[in-house]
């Protein structure tokens, strides 16, 4: 029984017996009252008539007459008049009749007065005694008015205090919830504040679990910073702040092999006779246009929307641009910039030579360096402030306009040409955690089916991402619904779906025609697409939680700085990037920051699960730094599942 029923029901059994109580106190009282004084009419009556009779010569005619005329009255019960020996000589009982309240009153509540008893004289001698009874009828009468008006009056004031009962509840109750739902939301994994009451007790009650969710949120922001510390440590160059080669190349590496992957181009960009510059002006000169130029390039790349920025060596930089940004034009403008930045340094000599190579998902990542790299050899040769282009094979179907994209995903939405693709993800104990289920689209009938990565750009700038998202949901749960021995089939959503108003009631709706099956889904967006969705995202998350769907983040690691705000989210689970696992057996650094992660994501209840595992090695290292399962091309369905 809830505490509130129990309050209520305390109040009205309280309120009940307080009222019951008075009740009958009053009703006691009042019989007593009516008694008493009944008793004292009876002594009084029969007084006077033993006196009126004792007055003249009584015979028992006299008698029987007088005692006639009084009984008519109808105020009395019984009059006797009895001989000294006891012999009767008048005598009047009233019949049972109405005793103005309900039978069941007056056995409850019997009035019982004391019969008036006097002597009769005639002259020196005893004529008889007079026994006397006033009917009882008023009295139950009375009391039973009494009555009435009491429970009535008691009525009204039970109902006074009951809605002030109320009241107070209401009162306590919107604070005590609010304490309720903070205590439910730590254990949902989601820290968050509320409002103090007014209430004094629940006031501190409050204060406490406020301080003890700040604290929980200063305790691991402060490890957050630690651990973003030793990833920046391991993975940033720590002169320029650019990204270091092995990190680089990790993504690059990821780029090319995962399956949501769309591609992109490869900028390398080499500053000029550095080593000449370290001669010239010394080392801190040198160390200084190492930053501007890093700078220069992390500016660009923000405004074009890069990937990844890197310093691979001494003084080759390299840029990761999307698929949708045009690498020639991109580079051209670059050197407008870096020239004049840097001419300072380089007095009148070249400053840079800069390759671009625009590559798809699946190419190699030996083939693609050796292509921009051999044209940055050409741009060197060619003199100052070259920029060249890497000759790239099999991208003869990638450019086409943003109208045939539109044409080609709306018919295949249409006819129906999706279908889900599975990948195991399974825990470190070999056993079947569930599957990961990405979206492949038909070009067109006899066409080949597509990975997300080769359209999803365009459907996302052509707003059509909503419809996909819907549909891979769709299939996700029909499959469930065929399979129902599997554990779990997650799928990928687009964060930039939350843009579309109806898209969140719609999915929402066919979650929960779907219930059962729903249980079973996991639901997951890019780290970096909830973070830039962050308001639209939360609301989201609590309505899937509450349907019985797994939540969590793919991709994660690249802004760990920002765990904060994931606090009040309630995830179930983390996919950590293909990046930081890609060689995680023998990367030091990339090792101790992932074994924090998953200590931080551990002691909030958070599963953490690795993607991209290429190698057993990389396999076996998880499980030291505390992962709970993993996916990738080394990762086997067990054969059981």
């Amino acid at each position: 029984m809830s505490l509130y029923r129990q309050l209520w029901l305390a109040i009205v059994i309280s309120t009940l017996l307080a009222l019951g109580g008075s009740l009958l106190a009053s009703l006691f009282s009042a019989r007593a009252y009516l008694e008493s004084q009944l008793s004292i009419k009876n002594t009084d009556n029969a007084t006077a008539l033993a006196l009126s009779l004792s007055q003249g010569n009584p015979d028992a005619v006299m008698a029987d007459l007088v005692v006639a005329s009084l009984f008519d009255s109808g105020h009395y019960e019984l009059i006797r008049i009895t001989d000294p020996m006891g012999g009767l000589i008048a005598e009047r009982i009233a019949p049972a009749g109405d005793l103005d309240a309900p039978a069941w009153f007056v056995d409850a509540l019997p009035v019982h007065a004391l019969p008036g008893v006097a002597q009769i004289s005639s002259g020196w001698k005893q004529f008889g005694a007079v026994t006397l009874v006033s009917h009882s009828r008023f009295a139950y009468g009375a009391l039973w008015k009494s009555a009435y008006e009491m429970v009535l009056a008691l009525a009204l004031a039970g109902l006074v205090g009951g809605y002030l009962g109320s009241l107070v509840l209401w009162r306590l109750r919107g604070p005590l919830n609010a304490v309720i739902e903070q205590a439910q939301a730590i254990t949902q994994r989601r820290f968050v504040a509320i409002e103090l009451p007014s209430v004094p007790e629940l006031r501190q009650l409050a204060i406490a679990m406020n301080t003890m969710v700040a604290r929980l949120k200063a305790m691991f922001d402060d490890e957050a910073v630690r651990l973003e510390a030793v990833r920046r440590e391991a993975n940033f160059d720590a002169l320029t702040g650019l990204a270091n080669r092995s990190y680089f190349m990790a993504q690059l590496g990821q780029t090319l092999v995962a399956e949501d992957a769309a591609g992109g181009t490869l900028v390398l960009v080499r500053l000029c006779d550095l080593s000449g510059l370290n001669r010239r002006r010394g080392r801190a000169d040198a160390d200084q246009c190492l930053q501007r130029g890093a700078d220069t390039l992390q500016q660009c790349a923000q405004r074009w929307g890069a990937g990844s920025v890197a310093r691979l060596n001494g003084s080759d930089f390299a840029l990761l641009l999307g698929a949708q940004v045009d690498g020639a034009s991109c580079c051209q403008d670059l050197m407008h910039v870096l020239v004049p930045t840097l001419a300072p340094y380089f007095e009148g000599v070249p400053t840079a030579s800069m390759a671009h190579g625009r590559f798809h998902s699946g190419v190699s990542l030996a083939e693609l360096l050796a292509s921009v790299d051999a044209a940055l050899a050409q741009a060197e040769l060619d003199g100052t402030d070259a920029v060249r282009e890497a000759a790239m094979t099999g991208l003869g179907d990638m450019p086409r306009s943003a109208s045939q994209w539109a044409s080609m995903i709306q018919r295949a939405l249409d006819k129906r040409w999706l279908r889900l693709i599975s990948f195991p993800v399974v825990e470190l104990s070999g056993r079947l955690s569930h599957r990961e289920c990405p979206l492949r689209l038909m070009a067109d009938e006899n066409g080949e089916w597509l990975a997300a990565g080769r359209f999803w750009p365009f459907a996302e700038r052509l707003r059509l991402t909503p419809a996909l998202d819907l549909a891979a949901v769709s299939l996700g749960l029909q499959e469930l619904a065929r399979q129902p021995a599997l554990n779990g089939l997650a799928i990928n959503l687009s964060a930039s779906s939350l843009e579309d108003s109806r898209f969140v009631e719609r999915l929402l709706a066919l979650l929960a025609e779907h219930a059962p099956a729903s249980k079973r889904l996991w639901l997951e967006m890019t780290e970096n697409g909830v973070l830039a969705h962050l308001e639209q995202f939360k609301p989201l998350c609590h309505k899937l939680k509450r349907l019985g769907c797994r939540v969590g983040l793919e991709h994660f690691g690249h802004q760990f700085s920002q765990i904060g705000l994931l606090h009040e989210l309630g995830l179930d689970y983390l996919k950590v990037d293909a990046s930081f696992i890609r060689g995680i057996d023998s990367h030091v650094g990339n090792a101790a920051f992932l074994k924090g992660l998953t200590g931080i994501a551990h002691n909030i209840g958070l599963q953490v699960l690795a993607e991209g595992v290429t190698s057993d090695a990389e396999f076996e290292a998880l499980r030291a730094l505390g992962f709970d399962g993993a996916t990738g091309p080394a990762i086997e369905a067990p054969v059981d599942s």
